[in-house]
Parts: structure tokens; sequence; C-alpha cells
């Protein structure tokens, strides 16, 4: 399952209820006074328990997947992992994965519609991915990053009308785990300064575009102060990597891009004027970072 990974999904769909207004309130003018209030039966905390809960399940069941497809390639590249190391049959990770896959959708489905049918697409952007598109140089990266762009936006259907509104930022997410899946095709026998180069510039697309919308909205200072520690996450190792491009710098450089996934979310919500969400986010790195201690990564 790889916890700290689904930490950091956890993370994403927190952004997306940032972003989509869902914390701030709504002024309205009453008895000569301004009034601040979250709109009533609007704000629920079991609702974003449940996005939360259906992204757990959907990202557990595509890692779980991932590694039943991935089985016999394991038995030589990876055979510490769970099913060629033996700990667990091959048939019995299908069950398990098909079970996190249906409370995804599941769990989604109690929210809203709208939130059930972005899990069925993240859903089958997982199993596509896993099934066939894993090692293609090109639509591969593009389909990990898809099932992150749906899961940010997962986050923002909290609120009605609101993916029809900004299903364009899903675009960040997808540039930015498509960098990370490009970078991760050298963990086992090295990589390509090239393809390190590339996934440098797309690194520095996603920290201009967060920041632009920080601007924006007039939250520069609080969305740089998170920006700022993203960008140190990912770049030290990612230019450890580019000095000697090996197959260990390479999986450091892809743990630190995947769990600084967290602080990126931060600043997500710090650049839509939502602090308090976004230190709520940033708090979820520590307990990512314990985990990957004692469960891999990648």
């Amino acid at each position: 399952m790889r916890p700290a990974n689904v930490v950091t999904a956890v993370a994403d769909v927190l952004a997306g209820t940032a972003i989509a207004g869902y914390f701030i309130p709504t002024v309205v003018y009453s008895g000569g006074f301004w009034w601040g209030e979250l709109p009533p039966n609007t704000f629920s905390a079991a609702a974003v328990l449940i996005l939360c809960l259906s992204t757990i399940g959907l990202y557990s069941g595509g890692i779980i997947l991932n590694d039943v497809f991935d089985a016999e390639l394991d038995k030589i590249e990876r055979p510490e992992r769970p099913i060629p190391s033996g700990l667990i049959s091959r048939n019995a990770a299908a069950v398990f994965g098909g079970i996190f896959f249906f409370i995804g959708v599941f769990a989604a489905g109690l929210y809203s519609k709208e939130a059930q049918y972005l899990a069925i697409a993240i859903m089958v952007s997982c199993l596509v991915y896993d099934k066939y598109l894993k090692h293609h140089s090109f639509f591969g990266p593009l389909n990990m990053g898809l099932c992150r762009g749906f899961n940010l936006l997962l986050g923002i259907s909290i609120v009605s009308g609101q993916v029809q509104q900004l299903w364009y930022l899903a675009v960040i997410p997808v540039l930015y785990i498509a960098a990370i899946t490009m970078i991760s095709r050298g963990e086992v026998h090295g990589g390509s300064r090239h393809v390190l180069y590339f996934a440098a510039s797309l690194y520095l697309l996603v920290i201009g575009a967060i920041a632009a919308f920080g601007i924006r909205n007039a939250q520069v200072v609080p969305t740089l102060i998170f920006l700022g520690i993203f960008a140190v996450m990912i770049f030290i190792p990612l230019f450890k990597a580019l000095k000697n491009p090996t197959g260990p710098n390479i999986g450091k450089a892809v743990k630190s891009g995947v769990i600084a996934l967290i602080l990126m979310n931060a600043a997500w919500a710090s650049a839509f004027g939502v602090w308090h969400v976004a230190i709520l986010i940033s708090l979820l790195l520590p307990l990512s970072l314990v985990l990957s201690k004692a469960f891999a990564v990648t």
C-alpha cells in the first residue's frame, strides 16, 4: 500500500477542498454589520473525511494492483517486494486491491455523484497505467499524472459546480507527477541527465504556476514560504542525481518528490487564502516521513 504515499493523496484532497472555497466564510451585511459565517448546512467535517477515505481507497488500490501487474518483472528487478518475496500471493493481492478500489468509489458515492464519477476516473486511470501504459515513455507519465490531477479535482468536488470552474488546475499536478514518473524510470539501472533536466524545468513551471495564483489572490508571503520549503525538498536530491545519475540517487529524488507533494498541496491552500488548512496539510509531512522509513515509497 505504501502508506507514506497514501498520506500525500489525502493532502491532494485537502488542497482541493481549500481551493474550492469550502472553508472560506460567506460575508453578509445584516443589521448594520458585516458578518462572516460558513453557509448553513454546507460545511461538514464528515464530508471532508469521506473524500479522504475515498482517496485512501483509490490510491491504495492503484499501488497494490501495480505490484500485481508487475509481479513477474519484480522477481528480477525488485525481489524484495511483497509478492515476489512470497509474503503475499498474487491472487490475494489482487483481491486486496479490488477491495480498496471498492472502498474508494463507494465512499465518494456517499458524498455525490460528481465525486463518484471522479473516483471511477481515478480507478480507471490507475488500471490503465498499471496494465498498459506504465512503460510508455510519453503516455505513461501523462497517465500517472492524470491520476493526481483527478485526485485534486476529487477534493474540489466538495463544492458543487467548482470542478467545472476550476478543472484546469489539474494540469499542475499532472505536470509534476509526469516529471517524477519520468525520473523514476532510472531507479533500477540509472537514468539520463536530459530527463532530469527536463523534469527540473517542469518543477520550475509548477512552482511558478502556484506562485502566480498566490500573487493573484494576494497571498504572496504564505505561498512563497511553502513553495520555498517545497523547492528545497525536491531540488536538493535532484541536483545530486544530476551530478551522479545512479539508481540509488534517482530513487532518493523520486522519494523526496513524492513526499514533497504534501508541501505543494499546502502551497495550493495558501495560494487560495486558506492558511489554516495549509498548516493542517503541512502537519502530514512528518507522518509521511515516519511512514517512509518503515515502508517503501517507490
